[in-house]
């Protein structure tokens, strides 16, 4: 029997014959108990954004910026990066801890054989180590370079100065060895995440998404052709809806912040087991399937997509990961994905 159960075995041994033992060897045992998982050493994963995302000149070593602000903008932007993972480093070899960081570009096989995985970067950090999580390890972003307000008014007539928003990130530097006690004390626990499970000709894909996918056409001037259903647990079927028009999105409840969002859908709880889908951009859809166009998937249901167009991709949580598919192909979504453990921000906070 693993050393964790034995312990639990042994307490509840002891709390199931108080009659047997004395209560000052109860309280001595107990004692012991909780010493040793104290001591024992946790494992952890760090997680890194790379560098090379902020790069300010081309491989020749010229300027990829001619406007010098926007040139030490981006510079800086990997400076605050670059010393929020020195931060995080420092403050992890101050604890009780086994731990490796890695470039999340250098990672290619599922992570096993680990406590906790923390993510420094923003949200897209987060989802990018998502793919390689199953739900028995959980997942701690640190937002390594908030977005300031300031900053956007100040190069608002200039360029875009908003970064991640870090919606599922537990902390920043500020607050990441705060929070970090607190999971490793177990004053934090994780949430439980929906995650959406895809299907391709009864086939499961092994990517699942914690934001969302989109199933379209790889060039977006081309219309995707596809037609779908939703279905219950008990077969029951909603009427089928044929579609022309950009793409379909599904999204979870964490998703439903994001694309889905800004595209006209409704934010959903974020611990919500259900699905959000929307038609993108119909073409003549017409009055009967209007309605249809925007809906949801409870977590009972599934929907049943068959895809008309001569090539397409179902991508997830954006562009890195992606999987090709072909005129007649039969898709399966659902919210059945196993389910991701995320220290969220307003729950740690």
């Amino acid at each position: 029997m693993p050393a964790k159960i034995l312990g639990w075995a042994n307490c509840l041994a002891l709390d199931a014959l108080p009659c047997l033992l004395s209560p000052l060897f109860q309280q001595t045992r107990l004692s012991s108990l909780r010493q040793k998982r104290k001591m024992a050493r946790r494992k952890l994963l760090l997680f890194l954004k790379p560098f090379d995302v902020y790069q300010v000149t081309q491989s020749n070593a010229v300027p990829r910026f001619t406007n010098p602000r926007i040139f030490h903008y981006i510079d800086n932007r990997r400076k605050v990066h670059k010393e929020a993972i020195n931060i995080c480093q420092k403050i992890l070899q101050q604890k009780p801890i086994d731990w490796k960081p890695i470039f999340r570009n250098n990672l290619s096989e599922p992570i096993h054989n680990v406590d906790l995985v923390v993510t420094i970067g923003g949200d897209g950090t987060l989802l990018q180590a998502s793919h390689f999580l199953d739900d028995s390890i959980p997942v701690l972003g640190v937002n390594s370079d908030p977005t300031q307000a300031e900053e956007v008014e100040k190069f608002s007539n200039e360029f875009d100065a908003t970064r991640s928003t870090g919606y599922l990130c537990a902390a920043t530097v500020k607050n990441f060895e705060q929070v970090l006690d607190g999971f490793l004390e177990g004053q934090i626990a994780p949430s439980k995440l929906t995650r959406i499970s895809v299907s391709v000709n009864s086939k499961a894909l092994s990517a699942c998404a914690l934001n969302d996918i989109l199933i379209a056409h790889p060039c977006p001037a081309t219309v995707s052709r596809f037609s779908f259903k939703i279905r219950g647990d008990d077969q029951r079927c909603l009427p089928l809806v044929n579609c022309r028009s950009s793409g379909l999105r599904i999204s979870t409840a964490a998703g439903s912040t994001a694309a889905m969002l800004s595209a006209g859908g409704f934010a959903m709880p974020i611990l919500s087991r259900d699905l959000q889908y929307m038609v993108r951009e119909p073409i003549s859809s017409g009055a009967a399937n209007s309605s249809l166009m925007h809906g949801s998937i409870k977590s009972d249901q599934s929907m049943d997509a068959a895809w008309f167009s001569k090539e397409g991709f179902i991508y997830f949580d954006g562009s890195h990961v992606f999987y090709p598919i072909q005129s007649g192909d039969t898709i399966e979504i659902s919210s059945k994905a196993p389910i991701l453990q995320v220290v969220l921000p307003h729950l740690s906070s």
